[in-house]
């Protein structure tokens, strides 16, 4: 990782830390990687308890350095053991994972948080592959949230059964499904269809299917797809409607333009720029 997101981080740290917790935590990462990983755990013992808020250039920094990452919502000692992390000794491969490895088979809940946030951070990207791909299976919801949201590493690395998995359980949780990075770089085929089959067993029992997921399927249409879009022109939910609209457009699927050149007021509204994906961030279902 690069010396500046790591300053970045600490630059953030020294706004929200005493000097006493800061002279702490300098202290410890210039130690050896067994005191590094002894101050990871004994955060809690040492720092407040406060929540990150970084301003918007200090948010710019983290995000150009590493797209998509973001700190925004951290705890205190979340963004601390991140950090300390960063500063483990990484020149023998083999050590480092050990150590890495050991600090996840003892973790409890917020320091597996930790640990999984800071999967982008970490030398040998590809050595936590499985550690991620298992947290998408994991029925602990902060665990899911670290890996999941707000983080760049699955668009990076995961499989693309991997990452469908991880999109399809993250709407099936009702968790915001626009926090997922790379959410329109990773569309695929295979997931349009799973996404379509998932709406019908939900509009089956009744149920709905936040409106902004179907900005997967615009480059996929299809017959099947393009009656799923009929299907939400049809409804009497407005986000539905808008949905479809850009659905529609985005395609430049003739049978889908048919269909929606029967709304041009829908029409005129998403060539205008009155409706984007953007709109649907703080009115979805799962938002």
């Amino acid at each position: 990782m690069s010396d500046f997101i790591t300053k970045s981080i600490f630059e953030i740290l020294s706004q929200y830390t005493t000097e006493t917790e800061l002279a702490w935590l300098e202290q410890k990462s210039q130690a050896e990687s067994m005191e590094v990983m002894t101050a990871f755990v004994a955060c809690p013992r040492f720092l407040s308890k406060k929540i990150i808020q970084p301003s918007s250039g200090d948010a710019t920094r983290l995000h150009t350095e590493l797209p998509g990452f973001s700190v925004q919502g951290w705890s205190l000692v979340r963004l601390a053991r991140v950090w300390l992390l960063t500063q483990l000794d990484s020149s023998d491969k083999e050590t480092y994972v050990n150590h890495i490895n050991t600090l996840f088979d003892t973790a409890e809940l917020n320091e597996l948080v930790a640990l999984y946030s800071a999967l982008p951070l970490l030398s040998y990207s590809d050595q936590w592959l499985f550690r991620a791909t298992d947290a998408v299976r994991s029925n602990m919801g902060f665990v899911f949230d670290a890996i999941a949201l707000r983080n760049p590493y699955p668009e990076k690395y995961f499989s693309e059964a991997a990452w469908n998995q991880l999109v399809m359980k993250t709407i099936f949780n009702d968790k915001p499904v626009h926090l997922l990075e790379g959410l329109d770089n990773r569309a695929n085929e295979t997931l349009a269809f799973i996404l379509s089959d998932f709406a019908h067993e939900r509009w089956a029992a009744g149920r709905s299917v936040p409106a902004q997921v179907w900005r997967l399927v615009s480059p996929f249409l299809n017959e099947t797809l393009v009656n799923d879009m009929r299907h939400l022109l049809e409804s009497d939910v407005v986000d539905n409607q808008r949905a479809a609209a850009l659905v529609c457009i985005a395609s430049g699927y003739e049978p889908a333009l048919k269909l929606i050149a029967q709304y041009p007021e829908l029409k005129n509204q998403v060539s205008s720029g009155q409706i984007t994906w953007a709109d649907f961030e703080t009115n979805d279902l799962n938002a």
